[in-house]
């Protein structure tokens, strides 16, 4: 019997969203003067202010401040209309040192010793529906509204966007897994108070069908396209009037949009959040390198799908475990135990080891903050970061390193394959 799956996205205006992409920008900025940075750093965000803490240990200074007001106007928060704006927002700092408890777990006389920053278990998966490895209904969430993103920063076509947004999609799958159609498409954007609310949700509605949705199907590929048709639901706004939206509308913190930034409940969730931690964290760098180890599995051909668990103590150098879950779509006669007793020896997942693999220890966060971590593109870009005291640090930064397939050769000599 035929079944639904359902997914969703929020935008980089969301507020909890604003909240991640604060942390990880300074992330980045810590990384970019001191690569051996220690941070833990949370936001929150509300009407007309930021709230910064946490844990750092660098040896490096940096303008939170202007940092947290940079990210909020890249994002386009810039009108006192929306009742918060990078301009004029208050920034409270309450960043203090790193726990030396916590940090004589973690550092080592030899970074290969480097011990685990946290106890817990951390899930990376993978899928062959999708060119990239990743769940539908979630990718078609996250493409909906970076398209939408676009279309209000050309202010072309639609002119009336605000920064907050989310989308939703339900997929119907056949007995056998396979994507069928999609059943539902949910979208919820801030919008400008233009009208009286029935003429503006006609409005609305109109544009998200007619030019969102035709913009996003064009850049899917043909097997993707053909999901698409005219019984599709849609619901737009189903509430009716969001003027009032963003941090002013609803609080923001750091870390509450972990299933957006994974799989989208495909899979499982280890429960802790990524924005803010350098990547001695495993919460962070143990599910980037879960991720590109499954999705090499799947694209060397061992199984249709794969779920990949590792498990840590605080301040031990070697992993508790690997489990494999390949959900019975395995294409030879192996055991998932002894799959991943193979893919311990391939994928060496000591926390220095995972680092050094991903090049961990780069400015690389601020992209991942908004529309998920995993199924993102790999590629280099150039970024400028500067100091207070005038500094600047000019840097190549490789992104998504965890989204390579640079081992489906050994993985495939490993299976026989």
């Amino acid at each position: 019997m035929a079944y639904l799956f359902t997914s969703e996205s929020v935008s980089e205006g969301h507020p909890d969203k604003v909240a991640d992409q604060i942390s990880d920008a300074l992330i980045d900025n810590f990384l970019a003067f001191d690569t051996d940075s220690k941070v833990a750093c949370e936001t929150l965000v509300t009407t007309g202010q930021v709230v910064l803490a946490g844990e750092v240990k660098s040896n490096t200074y940096l303008d939170v401040q202007k940092i947290a007001r940079d990210t909020i106007n890249k994002i386009g928060y810039t009108k006192g209309e929306y009742m918060f704006d990078g301009n004029s927002c208050g920034v409270l700092s309450a960043i203090h040192e790193q726990s030396d408890d916590i940090n004589r777990g973690v550092d080592r006389a030899s970074k290969e010793q480097q011990g685990a920053g946290d106890q817990g278990m951390m899930f990376g998966y993978a899928t062959n529906e999708t060119e990239n490895f990743m769940p539908l209904a979630l990718d078609l969430s996250h493409r909906i509204l970076i398209e939408l993103a676009e279309l209000r920063r050309e202010n072309k076509d639609i002119t009336y966007l605000r920064p907050d947004s989310k989308s939703q999609v339900t997929i119907e799958y056949s007995d056998d897994n396979i994507p069928q159609r999609i059943d539902a498409i949910v979208v919820s954007t801030q919008h400008d108070d233009f009208g009286d609310d029935e003429t503006m949700l006609a409005k609305i509605r109109k544009d998200i069908v007619e030019i969102l949705i035709p913009r996003v199907v064009a850049k899917l590929p043909e097997q993707i396209q053909v999901l698409f048709n005219n019984d599709i639901k849609y619901h737009i706004n189903p509430t009716g009037k969001f003027v009032i939206g963003g941090p002013h509308g609803d609080t923001g913190l750091t870390g509450r949009k972990i299933i957006v930034d994974t799989y989208g409940g495909k899979g499982a969730h280890g429960g802790g959040a990524f924005s803010g931690k350098d990547p001695s964290k495993v919460d962070r760098s143990a599910a980037y390198a879960t991720r590109h180890i499954a999705k090499n599995l799947v694209a060397a051909g061992v199984a249709d799908e794969v779920l990949v668990q590792v498990s840590y103590a605080i301040g031990v150098v070697e992993p508790m475990g690997i489990f494999i879950d390949t959900y019975g779509t395995c294409s030879f006669n192996m055991t998932d135990g002894e799959i991943a007793e193979k893919v311990s020896e391939i994928f060496d997942m000591r926390p220095f080891a995972i680092e050094e693999r991903l090049k961990l220890r780069s400015p690389m966060y601020s992209e991942t903050a908004a529309y998920g971590h995993m199924g993102r593109k790999n590629e280099t870009v150039s970024k400028t970061f500067k100091q207070p005291n005038g500094e600047i640090a000019k840097l190549d930064v490789e992104l998504f390193t965890w989204e390579k397939l640079d081992y489906v050769d050994k993985v495939k000599e490993a299976f026989g394959l």
